[in-house]
């Protein structure tokens, strides 16, 4: 039996298309996690999402409280919103409909630094990065950078209209 609950409003579910393809665009989202003290603590991070392993990746610095958190407990929680859209037929005019995705799993950290150098650049391949800017980038940058993974366990998605 699964430790996650079912979506409830089953209706408004995304298809495992619609969920590739958020995952797949999303520039920016949360990752959740236990934090000090058994506190939540949430971070705002750009992922990368192998569509062949299902995996996503982050990246960051090699120490601090995401860090030392993920290494605590690799359970992990990462949640993703497309873009969105106004539908003139769904009042009021201000709200969005959009689609959100929310992966629960645990992290498992890149410990084949080349590996996670390939990771890093294919994440600034996601932004309006040139090749050389990426090298320099990663020339800069790339000792000190750690690289993890979110595997999956539990994926869904759904349709909101904000009102």
């Amino acid at each position: 039996m699964s430790s996650f609950r079912p979506m409830r409003r089953e209706r408004q579910a995304l298809s495992e298309e619609e969920i590739r393809e958020v995952l797949r665009t999303a520039k920016r989202g949360v990752l959740a996690m236990t934090g000090d003290g058994g506190r939540p603590y949430c971070v705002y991070v750009n992922p990368f999402y192998d569509e062949e392993s299902g995996r996503l990746y982050f990246h960051g610095g090699k120490a601090g409280h995401k860090v030392e958190s993920l290494r605590r407990d690799p359970r992990a929680c990462f949640t993703a919103i497309d873009e969105g859209t106004h539908d003139a037929t769904r009042p009021p005019a201000w709200a969005l409909t959009f689609r959100s995705v929310v992966v629960h799993g645990h992290v498992e950290f890149v410990d084949d630094h080349e590996a996670a150098l390939e990771f890093c650049r294919k994440l600034c391949r996601r932004f309006p990065m040139d090749e050389a800017a990426i090298e320099e980038e990663i020339r800069k940058a790339g000792a000190a950078v750690l690289v993890f993974a979110l595997v999956p366990e539990h994926v869904t998605g759904k349709r909101v209209h904000e009102a």
